[in-house]
């Protein structure tokens, strides 16, 4: 449905109310005659519970369809579920980028402590090179 058949729409239940407020000032001034018959206030007030009826089944459909709009459920013509998969990506790609920074502190601190055993081991296999060739 594109926007100018919404318009329309929401034009027809204008038109439909209107229609429902004659109806009821009809049968409303019918009734407030010194002589009335039984039929003149009976047509107006069944005119008045049919439009009434026909605007409240339009309006409840235009409800239905704006709380789809709201919920995020994808329908033609709305960017809120379009923005809605941006904003998840982008926490997405936050929460990748924190993880590979841990994972690089992680790596750097086991690069450090593997240096450190190195030395540790080169330093244990050549202790007595200060002091070859000396006799006390």
């Amino acid at each position: 449905m594109t926007a100018i058949d919404k318009i329309q729409v929401l034009d027809s239940i204008e038109k439909e109310l209107l229609l429902c407020m004659q109806s009821a000032g009809q049968a409303l001034l019918e009734l407030s005659k010194e002589k009335t018959s039984q039929k003149g206030p009976e047509t107006h007030t069944n005119q008045f519970l049919k439009s009434l009826n026909i605007v409240e089944t339009k309006l409840s459909e235009q409800i239905n369809y704006l709380t789809q709009v709201s919920t995020g459920q994808p329908h033609e013509g709305s960017g809120y579920a379009a923005a809605k998969v941006l904003q998840m990506a982008w926490h997405r790609v936050q929460h990748v980028k924190s993880r590979i920074k841990e994972l690089e502190e992680c790596k750097v601190k086991y690069v450090q402590a593997t240096n450190r055993l190195q030395s540790q081991r080169m330093g244990q296999q050549n202790p007595a090179s200060g002091t070859a060739g000396v006799m006390l």
